[in-house]
């Protein structure tokens, strides 16, 4: 594609589980691999602004996805550190691209931005109308402060930034440590251990009454390029499925799709997280023509085999 001919690409978190997918697609689209940087955390600390300085100069476009991430339990026991390197991460890493003249910055925020209780389905105008859950605010907030810098750098400096939201994503390749992992990885471990364990029930948190909707990976990846190529403006978008489902069908599909035919114990006394998570993706499909392809269930079956031949 002509949008791509000659640019020179920062994708930070470029080997993990979406970053992967998006190198993979840029490469689909003619980008040279000479042409994409992927700055490793271990050698490129991007809490260090000088780091940030070095990785974007001579670049065209700035794809940012690194984060410190995790589930409820991580979030829990984490709240400062996640607040602290996912915030200074994007403003050093904003103010620095505009500082260098990149063309475009494309930031990768997160569902955990929205208001604890949200109309449904969340439309990107009720971002601001209340506080995040409690339990992943400060991961929330962190992310959310980037859409505050790249209105602002817009506004006063013309820079093009631009703020997506993605929702929960899943698919092969995502990360499934029992300490920092998702609700869909975690639960695929759990029912896959069980069986292998051969143990009668499996303990999964909260009561199972809260929602959550889920976008496959590959699908984010081709929505994050769209808004790349296409996307020019302030406001934020929101990046979904547009489904939603409940955590205890979410779990009794994920038990039968693995063979766990044991028995489900809910945890009462762990938190639900936020009640519900469904959102408005017509802005997507309108601004820059993307729509999730992935049938729920067969991404799911894609995510076990994965799983099941790597984990």
């Amino acid at each position: 594609m002509n949008f791509w001919n000659n640019k020179k690409i920062l994708v930070t978190g470029g080997n993990g589980f979406l970053g992967s997918c998006i190198v993979e697609k840029l490469m689909k689209r003619g980008v040279r691999k000479e042409n994409i940087e992927i700055p490793r955390s271990k050698i490129c600390d991007l809490r260090e602004k000088e780091k940030c300085k070095k990785v974007v100069k001579d670049k065209d476009i700035v794809i940012h996805l690194a984060a410190v991430v995790g589930g409820i339990g991580a979030n829990r026991k984490n709240p400062g550190k996640f607040f602290y390197d996912n915030a200074i991460m994007g403003i050093h890493l904003i103010h620095e691209s505009w500082k260098a003249n990149v063309q475009k910055f494309v930031a990768v925020g997160t569902i955990c931005a929205y208001p604890k209780f949200t109309p449904v389905p969340f439309k990107e105008e009720n971002l601001w109308n209340g506080y995040p859950e409690e339990t992943n605010a400060p991961y929330g907030l962190a992310k959310k402060m980037m859409l505050v810098q790249c209105q602002g750098y817009r506004q006063q400096y013309g820079f093009n930034g631009i703020f997506l939201l993605p929702v929960n994503l899943y698919g092969p390749g995502d990360n499934f440590d029992v300490e920092s992992s998702h609700v869909i990885p975690a639960l695929i471990r759990k029912c896959v251990t069980a069986i292998e364990n051969d143990e009668k029930e499996i303990v999964c948190w909260g009561d199972g009454s809260a929602t959550r909707e889920f976008l496959y990976v590959e699908d984010c990846a081709e929505g994050i390029l769209l808004a790349t190529e296409k996307y020019n403006k302030p406001e934020p978008v929101n990046l979904g499925a547009g489904f939603e489902i409940s955590i205890k069908n979410l779990v009794e599909l994920i038990a039968e799709l693995t063979g766990f035919d044991g028995k489900i114990v809910w945890d009462k006394t762990k938190p639900n997280g936020q009640p519900r998570r469904c959102l408005d993706v017509s802005k997507a499909k309108e601004e820059f023509g993307f729509e999730a392809k992935t049938n729920f269930r067969e991404g799911l079956k894609k995510t076990i085999k994965w799983y099941l031949k790597n984990g």
